[in-house]
């Protein structure tokens, strides 16, 4: 009996070992039905069928949101820096050939 133990023991630790190093992390989740239909019915044709795509399709979307609002709000800070403000006008002075460079006035 020693040996089917340690060999179970074996394959518990390879299965976890699996586990810990596969891309994949499994979680289950409670998700209001209303959501779910909702998601469901504004998904292209290609995920409705798939929650688990949506799912991920899904939180790839809020992810890259999130980090675009999270840019944007780093921009807005550094624009109203009036340190920065100050060094960049300070370069347009001392550039001012660059205004003539060819390109359409935006």
């Amino acid at each position: 009996m020693g040996v089917t133990s340690n060999k179970a023991t074996a394959k518990k630790k390879t299965r976890r070992a699996v586990r810990t190093t596969s891309s994949i992390v499994r979680r289950s989740c409670a998700l209001p039905r209303h959501i779910v239909t909702e998601a469901t019915a504004a998904a292209p044709a290609e995920l409705r069928g798939n929650l688990n795509r949506l799912v991920t399709t899904a939180l790839q979307e809020y992810t890259q949101t999130r980090k675009r609002l999270g840019f944007e709000e780093a921009m807005g800070a550094m624009a109203a820096d009036p340190a920065i403000r100050r060094v960049t006008t300070e370069l347009m002075a001392a550039f001012p050939a660059t205004e003539l460079d060819g390109l359409l006035n935006d």
